[in-house]
């Protein structure tokens, strides 16, 4: 059975910093790519950061120079530290699996539940 669970979220203050941590079984973990995604009340789930088989990394624009995503393929976990965290990070956050090296969610296969990230001013 493929599972992704989230931990690490919650409450922060402006400015502060969240390590995000998502643990993997299930699949073959070392064989896909993981990504971060968020979703804000209201808002399309968007890509926030994902890294590839070989530990490649993008991230979306707003997450560049701030967050940073790592991957320990033998402990199939996936984690993203977030610095200097704003008001509008606040959202649900979800790591996911897929076999494309993309930003779109739509490439990806096994999703988590999601953690919650609350960015206060």
């Amino acid at each position: 059975q493929v599972r992704l669970v989230e931990s690490g979220g919650g409450s922060v203050q402006s400015g502060g910093s969240l390590k995000l941590s998502c643990t993997a079984s299930g699949f073959t973990y070392a064989s896909y790519c993981l990504g971060w995604f968020r979703q804000a009340p209201g808002k399309e789930r968007e890509g926030v950061s994902t890294i590839s088989r070989d530990g490649a990394t993008t991230y979306a624009d707003s997450a560049k120079d701030r967050f940073t995503i790592t991957r320990d393929n033998r402990r199939n976990v996936v984690r993203l530290q977030m610095n200097s965290l704003k008001v509008e990070d606040t959202a649900v956050y979800y790591c996911a699996a897929g076999r494309v090296f993309t930003l779109a969610r739509y490439a990806y296969n096994y999703w988590g539940q999601g953690t919650q990230v609350t960015v206060s001013s």
